[in-house]
C-alpha cells in the first residue's frame, strides 16, 4: 500500500506545525536576550502538563516504536515491564530524588556530582555522558528511525536509509539548535499527542485486521488465545523461546523485573539521565515538577498498547500452525528472524491511506523529539560542565548559548556519520539495555551513595565508578574466555547489573570509610521529612498508579 496524496499532506502539515511551534517559542522576548537559563532550562517556566508530555516524548523513540515492538514480536508482553515498572520509578524519582536536585538549583546531573563529591568526578561522568549520547543514543535513534522510514516508505533494502537519517537529523536541528529546551519541550507537547494518536491508530487497526471476524476487542481475544504464552509478565526459564532460538528468560529473568535488576536500569534512566530529568529541572517549582512526573507515570501505563501489542499482532500474523515464522518480510537471507521489522511491516501493509501519514508523523515525532532532547542535553553538559569550568570561565550569556548551539550541531553531524554503521541488532531494544547495563550500575551506585550515604567521599565514589566497569565486564568476558567453574557468569544481564550495582556500593562504602575514618563527609546531604513532603495530587496519583500496576501484574502473571 503506497502513500497517497492525503498521507503526504498530513505528514507535511505535521512537519510545518512542529517547526512553526519550535521557532515561535524560540524567539527572544522584546528587550530580553536569551540567556543560559532560557536556553538550557526553558527559563524555569514549564507547567506540569508540559513536563509530563515532554518526558514521554523524549523517552519514546525509534528504540521503543521499532525496538520494543520487535521485542514484543520475539518475547511478548513481558517486555512491557520496562514501561510499567518505569511508572513506579517515576514516582520514586519525584518523591526522593527531585527535591534534592531542585533545591540545589541544578542545570545538569554532573553538576550534582560536583556539589556532592568534587569536580574531577563530575568531569569523568560528564565526558562519559557526552560519549554515550553521541556514539550510542543519537546514533541508535537515527539508525532505527532511518531503518523504519526505509521499510515503510521504501522497499526495506536500505536505499532510503541514509536519506531518512539525514532528513530526521535536519528536522530536529531546525528548531532545537536555535530554541533550546523551550523549543524542545513545547514541541514535545504536540509530538506526544501525535505519538499517542498515531500509535493507538496502528494498534487498533492491526487488532481489527488480526481477528477473523474483525473488531478491536475480538482482536485482543484472538491473539491472547493464539499465543497465550506471550502474555506472561513473569517468565519462567524455557517458557518463551524467541524466533531466533534464545530463551527469553535470559532477557527478563522472572521476578527480577519486579524486585531485581530492572530497578537498576529504570532508576538510572529516569533519575540520573540528563536528557530525561532536565525537563523536571525546568519546572516552575518542585510541586509542578512532581505533578508533571505523575502525569508521565500515567502515560507510561498506556505505552505498551502502542509499542508492544503491535509486535505480538505481527507475530500472530506471520506464523503457521506449528508456530514457525513464515512471513518473508521477517526472514533474513541467512535464515535469521528480523524481529524489528514488526512495526514497520504493520504500518506499511495495514494502515489505510490518510491514517498512514498520521502514523508516519507519529513515528517521526518519536524520533525527532528524542533527537532534540539528546542534542539539548549534550549541549548543556558540554557547555556547563566542560566549556565553562575549563575553557572560558568568564563567558557571557550570548557566548554560552552560542557554544551550546555549536556543540549540538557538531554532535548531530558525528551521529549522522556513524548512524549507517550499526548492523542488524536482532532485538535492538534489548541490545541497548544490555550494553548500557555495563556502565549504568556503577553510575547509579555513585548517585545513590551521594544522596543517601553521608559518609560517602569523593575518592570513594571515584574508586566505585572506576571499578564498576571491570566488574561489569567480568560478566561479558569470563564466559567466553575462561574455562572451568567461574563465579556469577552464567546469569542474565539483569542479575549482572544488580550484582555490579551492589558491589560498587560496597566499594564506595569501604573506600569512603577508610578515607573518612567513619565520619560524615563535609558535602553529605542532610535529609529531612520536610524535604520529601509531597502534595495531595502527587500522593493520590501514586496510590492509583500502584493499584493499577498491581492489577495488571496479577492478571498477566
Amino acid at each position: 500500500m503506497e502513500f497517497s496524496t492525503v498521507d503526504i499532506l498530513v505528514f507535511v502539515a505535521y512537519g510545518l506545525l512542529i517547526i512553526g511551534v519550535g521557532l515561535y517559542v524560540s524567539g527572544n522576548k522584546k528587550g530580553h536576550q536569551k540567556n543560559a537559563e532560557d536556553y538550557f532550562l526553558a527559563s524555569k517556566s514549564l507547567p506540569w502538563w508540559a513536563i509530563g508530555a515532554s518526558l514521554i516524548a523524549a523517552n519514546i523513540s525509534a528504540e521503543q516504536f521499532i525496538g520494543m515492538s520487535g521485542s514484543g514480536f520475539a518475547i511478548g508482553l513481558a517486555i512491557a515491564s520496562y514501561e510499567w515498572m518505569a511508572a513506579i520509578t517515576l514516582i520514586i524519582v519525584g518523591k526522593y530524588f527531585l527535591p534534592v536536585f531542585i533545591k540545589k538549583g541544578l542545570y545538569t546531573i554532573p553538576e550534582f556530582v560536583e556539589k556532592r563529591f568534587g569536580q574531577n568526578l563530575k568531569t569523568i561522568l560528564a565526558v562519559f555522558w557526552l560519549a554515550l549520547y553521541v556514539f550510542v543514543n543519537l546514533t541508535t535513534v537515527l539508525y532505527l528511525g532511518g531503518k523504519a522510514l526505509d521499510t515503510i516508505i521504501g522497499n526495506g533494502d536500505g536505499s532510503l536509509m541514509l536519506t531518512g537519517i539525514i532528513g530526521l537529523a535536519l528536522f530536529a536541528a531546525v528548531y532545537s539548535l536555535w530554541g533550546g529546551l523551550s523549543a524542545v519541550a513545547w514541541t514535545d507537547v504536540v509530538q506526544v499527542v501525535l505519538l499517542v494518536a498515531g500509535g493507538l491508530a496502528t494498534a487498533f487497526i492491526a487488532l481489527d485486521k488480526v481477528a477473523p471476524g474483525g473488531g478491536i476487542i475480538n482482536g485482543l481475544v484472538h491473539i491472547y488465545h493464539v499465543v497465550p504464552e506471550k502474555f506472561s509478565m513473569i517468565l519462567e526459564k524455557g517458557e518463551i523461546i524467541t524466533p531466533n532460538g534464545k530463551d527469553a528468560w535470559w532477557d527478563l529473568p522472572g521476578l527480577a523485573v519486579i524486585i531485581g535488576g530492572m530497578w537498576v536500569a529504570n532508576l538510572y534512566y529516569w533519575g540520573f539521565n540528563q536528557y530525561i530529568i532536565q525537563r523536571a529541572l525546568a519546572a516552575k517549582n518542585l510541586a509542578e515538577a512532581q505533578k508533571g512526573i505523575a502525569f508521565a507515570a500515567f502515560l507510561k501505563l498506556l505505552i505498551p498498547l502502542i509499542v508492544v501489542v503491535p509486535g505480538i499482532i505481527a507475530y500472530v500474523m506471520n506464523i503457521d500452525a506449528t508456530g514457525a515464522i513464515v512471513g518473508a518480510d521477517f526472514i533474513n537471507a541467512n535464515g535469521s528472524v528480523v524481529n524489528d521489522n514488526a512495526a514497520p511491516w504493520l504500518i506499511k501493509n495495514f494502515v489505510p491511506a490518510g491514517f498512514k501519514g498520521l502514523v508516519l508523523a507519529a513515528l517521526a515525532a518519536a524520533v525527532v523529539s528524542s533527537l532534540a532532547s539528546m542534542l539539548n542535553s549534550t549541549a548543556t553538559i558540554f557547555t556547563m560542565d566542560i566549556y565553562l569550568p575549563y575553557i572560558n570561565r568568564n563567558a557571557n550569556d550570548q557566548k554560552i548559548v552560542n557554544v551550546g548551539r555549536i556543540t549540538a550541531a557538531v554532535a548531530l553531524i558525528i551521529a549522522v556519520l556513524l548512524a549507517p554503521l550499526p548492523g542488524n541488532f536482532g532485538q535492538a531494544f534489548q541490545f541497548i539495555q544490555e550494553y548500557t547495563g555495563v556502565v549504568s550500575p556503577g553510575i547509579l551506585a555513585v548517585f545513590l551513595a551521594g544522596l543517601f550515604y553521608k559518609k560517602a567521599t569523593n575518592k570513594g565514589a571515584i574508586w566505585g565508578v572506576t571499578l564498576s566497569i571491570p566488574i561489569a565486564m567480568y560478566f561479558k568476558i569470563a564466559p567466553n574466555g575462561w574455562s572451568g567453574s567461574v563465579l556469577f557468569v552464567n546469569i542474565p544481564f539483569m542479575h549482572q547489573m544488580l550484582i555490579t550495582c551492589i558491589a560498587t556500593l560496597v566499594v564506595i562504602a569501604v573506600a569512603s570509610w577508610i578515607e573518612g575514618k567513619g565520619k560524615d563527609d563535609k558535602n553529605g546531604i542532610t535529609l529531612t521529612k520536610r524535604l520529601f513532603h509531597t502534595g495531595t495530587v502527587f500522593n493520590i496519583s501514586a496510590v492509583i498508579i500502584l493499584l493499577i500496576l498491581t492489577l495488571l501484574y496479577a492478571f498477566f502473571w
